[in-house]
């Protein structure tokens, strides 16, 4: 369970911040923003930071400073060190790993520095202003349903996770299990972390089969992973097998619409990424604090039947 706890500031935190150069560095004029992401070699992050330029671009007067984690804790870990050294009016950040990067948010959170995470949330540390994600392990659970809807009388099932320690792969993990464990028809025969990496989703998957025959879907915790696994089903002639996706990216709604893919989920990144940088702008520039600490957009499984419902469909060709 989420722990809304962790994300609420309190009076003293307020305080602390009102009175630090966060709030008075944006009367001053252009406010200073770290956007920082796990690493732009994932579509999913690119188009995340993008978002967060735009509403920048929407606001104004924001000076957005951009990092990419580089898929490296210590990386990340040293751009938010050196956004507090240099004073930023917030920081806005989707960490690699939310344990890792768990020290160097409390610094921030510490020197007065207005903190809101998106997608991936730190637990354990005061004083984080907000989280803005989507409610992962529904996520999970909504690509187990799609199974379920799709195979009324059982599966055979791989299942590809995410990266360890990385919040969104716990929760969706979580999702899945939560709806098919303990429901004899639904049989995971394979399961193993492909790190959210196409490449070693392919090689994953080729060892699978190998292994355990053809299953009847595979679901995986990341479209990246998902279109690697269609690529090595593919090269085994099974191109029967039901495979589900998530995050909605265009190469995989692309999938969808040709029939490659059953499916993905919809976690509307664009939005989430949105929504946080306005809630840091908001509080830096005039103390306003959200109405929630905790915001969880509902993500949904985009098929043939929904494609206009998904966030980036405008970039499909």
């Amino acid at each position: 369970m989420l722990n809304r706890r962790t994300f609420l500031l309190s009076s003293v935190a307020v305080g602390a911040l009102a009175a630090t150069g966060a709030v008075a560095h944006a009367a001053d004029g252009e406010l200073s923003v770290l956007a920082s992401v796990p690493s732009l070699s994932f579509p999913f992050f690119v188009h995340m930071l993008n978002q967060i330029k735009v509403e920048a671009t929407s606001i104004g007067g924001i000076n957005l400073i951009e990092s990419d984690g580089q898929n490296s804790a210590p990386k990340q870990t040293g751009d938010v060190e050196a956004a507090i050294v240099q004073k930023v009016g917030a920081i806005v950040i989707s960490p690699l790993d939310v344990n890792s990067l768990a020290p160097a948010v409390e610094q921030a959170v510490a020197a007065g520095i207005p903190v809101v995470t998106i997608d991936r949330r730190v637990d354990g540390v005061e004083g984080i202003l907000a989280h803005v994600g989507a409610d992962n392990a529904k996520g999970g659970e909504a690509q187990a349903q799609a199974i379920m809807a799709a195979f009324p009388d059982g599966a055979t099932i791989f299942h590809l996770q995410g990266q360890p320690g990385a919040g969104p792969a716990i929760d969706r993990n979580k999702g899945v299990h939560a709806i098919l464990d303990g429901q004899d028809k639904y049989k995971i025969v394979f399961e193993q972390t492909a790190n959210f990496a196409r490449a070693e989703a392919l090689s994953v998957t080729e060892a699978g089969l190998a292994a355990n025959g053809k299953p009847d879907v595979i679901v995986c915790a990341n479209d990246d992973m998902a279109l690697g696994a269609m690529e090595a089903a593919a090269s085994a002639g099974f191109t029967d097998i039901k495979i589900y996706g998530f995050d909605a990216l265009p190469e995989a709604l692309v999938a969808v619409r040709d029939g490659k893919l059953a499916g993905t989920v919809e976690q509307f990144p664009g939005e989430q990424s949105r929504q946080a940088l306005r809630i840091a702008v908001d509080f830096a520039k005039s103390g306003t604090k959200p109405a929630e600490a905790v915001i969880l957009l509902t993500p949904i499984v985009i098929g043939k039947d929904n494609l206009d419902k998904a966030e980036r469909i405008g970039e499909t060709t």
